[in-house]
């Protein structure tokens, strides 16, 4: 995501917003390894968080980018930061087995005196224990204090800006989705099907190319489809199954999740009736998600639309979404779900997923939208019953 997509008036606004929680939980340093919150506050894009890197940001004193050597023209190239703003590890550390990264960047905040209260991402794929280990060896575990989700909290509102990317996303996403609907059909291996469909979301539209999603298309078939994650195979597509896709196309980092359900065949009579339920599920949740209602609120639409049909859902029916890398799209701050009582706030946006599963089959309706005083507000448009193929 280059700095450019975004105005330097956008990024202060970001620094401020961050700094001013930094504050209020007396921070003050914060150490950034997940590059979801790298990249919403300096811009940085790059396929380097395999190796450690972090976004270190000072309340008062300076925003640094710290990752290895040969990253740090990327650094240059995709962040509003000044060259000395930017310093690398060196690469001898690599993957070895004597000494770690962050030995230097413990040496590192040393020599500028930031050695106390010290925020890091505790509960964060790309913060490891290792890490942790050689930061509280180096500065004691008591300079430490856990932040985990300080700056994910910080994004939940999307600004203009971030709103046209993603509904730049959903355009990508309806792309991949009508070319799912053209190519399916009896017979056809299912690793070719998803080839096609993720050709479609990198190819893109006119004037309006792809990247790559932080999640691969999720493409279960038949019984298969009673597991929730499940990816592709190249099983062929066979006539009276039924096969959800969960994907989303990708605009400079941004997201538009959206699950259908196709069916080779007319769908069997329960399936129809699941179909009707989790239709009005989704109507009755859009319809609540305005200002001041509660996640919480949200989601008991989506369970009491189910539950008047006679269908049990226990997961979660959604979640806050926008920038994102692999191996997550959710931006892992809200949930629709029970006990979740965070207020809706105009412009969050979220991916609604009154999903449900049976031992024999599942089936996934989804949108991705935004939050208006008129309730929510789907990013893409694509039609939402079940496709009959053939």
């Amino acid at each position: 995501m280059p700095a450019q997509d975004f105005t330097p008036a956008e990024y202060e606004t970001r620094l401020s917003r961050t700094r001013a929680e930094m504050a209020r939980r007396g921070l003050s340093v914060l150490i950034l390894a997940d590059p979801s919150n790298m990249a919403w506050l300096t811009g940085y894009d790059g396929w380097s968080f395999y190796v450690p890197q972090a976004v270190i940001v000072h309340v008062r004193d300076g925003v640094l980018w710290w990752g290895r050597t040969m990253d740090m023209p990327g650094a240059a190239q995709t962040t509003w930061l000044s060259d000395d703003d930017l310093f690398d590890w060196p690469e001898a550390h690599v993957q070895h087995p004597d000494h770690h990264p962050f030995d230097h960047l413990a040496e590192s905040l040393q020599s500028r005196g930031w050695t106390a209260g010290i925020g890091v991402e505790m509960d964060n794929y790309y913060y490891s224990a290792a890490a942790h280990r050689v930061l509280e060896r180096a500065l004691g575990a008591g300079a430490l204090q856990d932040a985990t989700g300080l700056v994910n909290w910080q994004r939940a509102v999307k600004s203009g800006a971030e709103l046209a990317l993603m509904r730049k996303a959903g355009q990508l996403t309806a792309a991949m989705h009508r070319v799912l609907r053209e190519t399916a059909r009896p017979g056809l291996p299912k690793h070719e099907l998803v080839a096609r469909v993720q050709a479609a979301g990198l190819t893109g539209v006119p004037g309006l190319a792809g990247d790559y999603p932080a999640i691969v298309p999720i493409a279960p078939s038949a019984r298969e489809a009673a597991a929730a994650h499940l990816t592709w195979n190249d099983k062929p597509m066979q006539p009276g199954e039924a096969t959800y896709f969960e994907i989303s196309g990708c605009y400079q980092r941004y997201h538009c999740p959206v699950s259908r359900t196709l069916h080779l065949g007319p769908p069997p009579a329960e399936m129809k009736r699941a179909e009707e339920a989790v239709l009005q599920a989704v109507a009755d949740a859009l319809a609540a998600a305005r200002p001041g209602a509660t996640c919480e609120a949200v989601a008991a639409c989506v369970y009491d639309a189910l539950g008047r049909a006679g269908f049990e859902k226990t997961s979660r029916t959604g979640y806050s979404v926008g920038l994102s890398y692999p191996p997550d799209w959710g931006e892992r701050s809200m949930s629709l779900r029970p006990g979740d009582t965070t207020e809706l706030q105009e412009n969050m946006c979220f991916h609604l997923m009154p999903g449900l599963w049976t031992p024999e089959w599942g089936l996934a309706i989804t949108e991705t939208f935004v939050v208006t005083p008129d309730g929510g507000q789907p990013l893409t448009d694509i039609p939402r019953g079940i496709a009959e193929i053939g």
